[in-house]
């Protein structure tokens, strides 16, 4: 466990800044294991969530993750690849693993991405911020949804 939040604490510290022009948190419904609705009632722009995953200071994806993004050197290989991703998972459920995916592997060490209760050790800087926007978050669905293969 310690190990675990080593990690976390170290994928947390690497990301420059919350989430820009923070915003009141949007209210969700999870339906089993996704989030079925849009968190902001519009679709998201595929080529703006692959801009997110590719950014080594926004999300930090690719530190854990490996995916189909070539000119990204250095990807990771701790958490499955991203490759394929819109063909194993609905778009809901992709919305679920990036908003909170503690909710389906309570030991997991992905980052809540846009949750504000229950985190221990948070920075100054990111106290009472999400680490995306929700526009951003639903950038990164779409983006992912695209990833058949």
């Amino acid at each position: 466990m310690r190990s675990r939040s080593v990690l976390l604490a170290v994928l947390l510290g690497s990301l420059a800044t919350p989430a820009s022009s923070q915003e009141e948190l949007r209210s969700y419904a999870v339906v089993r294991d996704s989030i079925p609705a849009s968190l902001t009632g519009q679709p998201g722009d595929p080529g703006r969530g692959r801009a997110i995953v590719a950014n080594r200071t926004v999300g930090l994806c690719l530190l854990c993750h490996s995916g189909p993004i070539p000119e990204e050197r250095f990807q990771g290989n701790l958490a499955p690849s991203l490759a394929g991703a819109g063909a194993r998972w609905s778009e809901g459920q992709v919305r679920l693993r990036l908003v909170d995916a503690a909710r389906l592997n309570p030991d997991t060490i992905m980052p809540p991405y846009y949750r504000l209760d229950d985190l221990q050790r948070v920075a100054k800087t990111f106290a009472g911020k999400t680490l995306l926007t929700a526009q951003q978050i639903e950038d990164v669905v779409a983006y992912l949804a695209t990833l058949k293969e």
